[in-house]
């Protein structure tokens, strides 16, 4: 990750312009004051730099839960607050090269909001998951021009490495987006995708709640899949083709295929590597034979008009509250320079929580960097914060 060490951290006087990048405010972290959130903004992208004292270092870096994509934004904006600042660089693995040309041209780089509003529509909708070096992807989305491709992937190279070669090779049918599928899947409308790739996850044999595949997963999928849609796994574990098998054995009316050592138009880097291993390659298909109602989801993520009492933080600050529906954690709390202060939340269901921000100032609650995800578990989760917030 792109970050600076610095010889003396110190403040700029915001709001701060430097160059094409502002920085709105800074905020404390309560108690030890050993973090500080820097409130960004570069090329309409919101997000936090976040100074952290280590040891006799001082390090000026991404916070991980708003870091922008792609990485370019990142530093350009670390550089211009050291510039700004007048901060002196003790070591520092940002490079100075300008943004690449591909990453420029493209508009296949998508925010949760897009999909969130309203969602893309197509004859035919395929979904990858984690799709890594994006091999699978790019090779069926240029085979099927008429087939709208969506791919996420969280680890940030990947997906600018992706976002290069749609570029290089003018893919047009390609929408990819830095988020969980858990969660992404909860804002697809029913009967809507007639393919998902879940194409060798991590396997999490010691932790397998961490796992993609699971009840509630393949429930959404189902719910999300056109009638006869695919869900597709393909995997050299085989902890995780049992557990698919057992896990797609659960729903009353699907059908299930499972092939062993199968071969493909296009295999990844590491399916090669396990290949010359002999290790065997597994691929289980669920096949969705129901058509799904509408999902209805009531409520919206707006906060009573009531004043926020600045004495109600030390109250609920550092705190999890578990309920039936999920949780909601206070996690940590900052103070913003000239008023008004932060609470840093995970919210949401136990298995795929939501990790983001909630900033007060004179009174008015809003979430940084964007609303959450409009799933039963977050609507809660904001119902008993709002009452928290403005609870006498």
């Amino acid at each position: 990750m792109p970050h600076l060490h610095i010889q003396n951290f110190h403040p700029l006087t915001f709001p701060h312009t430097q160059g094409e990048v502002t920085f709105t405010f800074i905020a404390t972290s309560r108690g030890e004051g050993r973090e500080s959130l820097i409130a960004t903004n570069h090329k309409n992208r919101d997000f936090f730099l976040l100074h952290k004292k280590s040891g006799d270092k001082d390090l000026l870096k991404s916070d991980k839960i708003t870091r922008p994509t792609p990485n370019f934004l990142l530093k350009k904006a670390l550089l211009a607050y050291a510039q700004g600042a007048k901060l002196t660089i003790l070591d520092s693995n940002v490079d100075t090269t300008g943004e690449n040309v591909h990453l420029k041209q493209h508009d296949a780089l998508k925010s949760v909001d897009f999909f969130a509003s309203q969602f893309p529509t197509a004859d035919a909708i395929h979904l990858e998951v984690g799709f890594g070096s994006a091999r699978h992807l790019l090779h069926q989305a240029a085979a099927q021009p008429t087939v709208l491709f969506i791919g996420l992937e969280i680890h940030k190279p990947s997906l600018e490495q992706a976002l290069k070669q749609i570029t290089i090779q003018n893919l047009a049918n390609i929408m990819v987006l830095d988020y969980d599928a858990r969660l992404f899947l909860e804002f697809v409308p029913s009967n809507t995708l007639s393919k998902i790739y879940v194409h060798f996850p991590v396997p999490w044999d010691k932790k397998p709640h961490r796992r993609v595949i699971g009840d509630a997963f393949v429930a959404e999928a189902i719910r999300t899949l056109k009638v006869d849609g695919r869900l597709e796994l393909r995997t050299d574990s085989e902890n995780y083709y049992r557990f698919a098998l057992e896990t797609y054995s659960h729903p009353p009316h699907v059908s299930f295929e499972v092939h062993k050592n199968r071969e493909i138009a296009i295999t990844s880097k590491y399916e090669d590597r396990w290949k010359k291993m002999e290790k065997n390659i597994y691929d289980v298909t669920l096949m969705n034979r129901v058509e799904s109602p509408e999902k209805i989801l009531e409520g919206a993520f707006v906060f009573s008009n009531a004043p926020i009492d600045d004495t109600i933080l030390p109250k609920i600050e550092r705190q999890t509250y578990r309920r039936e529906w999920g949780f909601l954690n206070t996690e940590a709390s900052f103070d913003i320079a000239g008023g008004g202060w932060i609470i840093r939340l995970a919210m949401g269901s136990f298995d795929r929580p939501e990790h983001l921000y909630l900033i007060v100032q004179e009174g008015k609650a809003s979430y940084f960097p964007t609303l959450p995800v409009r799933s039963h578990a977050n609507l809660h989760a904001h119902s008993l914060l709002n009452e928290l917030l403005h609870a006498h």
